[in-house]
């Protein structure tokens, strides 16, 4: 189990992450469809995940969405690096009824995002611009290289929800044990 904390004048973040779980958590971000991602993104990748937030949520959820990526970004980081015995890249294809939005990634060390969702608005009171932002934070922190790429879909909702899934279950594929793989690259260390 590995814990961070994140302590600023905007937030303070707590979280606990097993990355070889079976996708228990406990989420209390104080933004309720953040929470609800959280624990989808909990389940589908079958880490554990335990957040609590504290922020300036009286000026928007921009900060504690943000925040938390980075500290989740943090965690992964320290649980994947250095690696070895794992597939390394995996994909993903999620379909919530008529959104389907698929995440290609690889644990390359190497943090890139390629964002290409284009939903605009409010689910709920959560702008939806700041799912781009906690995935850059994640993705940046963590060392990973993403591509999250909307292929059809029109709810909000669905679109997000598919989003944070595919990311959950193509990072559960790259973490799949593969004794023969040693250090998966050419280089020998990633």
């Amino acid at each position: 189990m590995i814990q961070k904390n994140r302590k600023t004048k905007e937030t303070d973040i707590t979280l606990e992450l097993n990355v070889v779980g079976s996708g228990q958590s406990n989420i209390m971000t104080g933004i309720g469809f953040l929470d609800h991602m959280l624990e989808s993104f909990a389940k589908h990748s079958l880490i554990d995940l335990n957040v609590t937030c504290k922020g300036d949520t009286h000026i928007d959820d921009h900060h504690s969405a943000e925040d938390i990526g980075i500290v989740l970004g943090q965690a992964l980081r320290e649980a994947i690096y250095p690696i070895e015995r794992v597939e390394r890249f995996g994909n993903s294809v999620i379909v919530m009824d008529e959104a389907a939005v698929s995440c290609d990634l690889d644990l390359s060390n190497r943090p890139y995002l390629l964002y290409d969702v284009e939903v605009e608005g409010k689910v709920g009171q959560f702008d939806v611009e700041l799912v781009e932002e906690f995935f850059r934070a994640v993705v940046f922190n963590a060392g990973i290289t993403a591509h999250i790429v909307l292929l059809r879909g029109k709810n909000k909702h669905h679109v997000i929800e598919a989003a944070f899934k595919s990311l959950a279950v193509a990072l559960r594929r790259a973490l799949m044990t593969n004794d023969r793989a040693g250090v998966p690259s050419t280089k020998g260390v990633l």
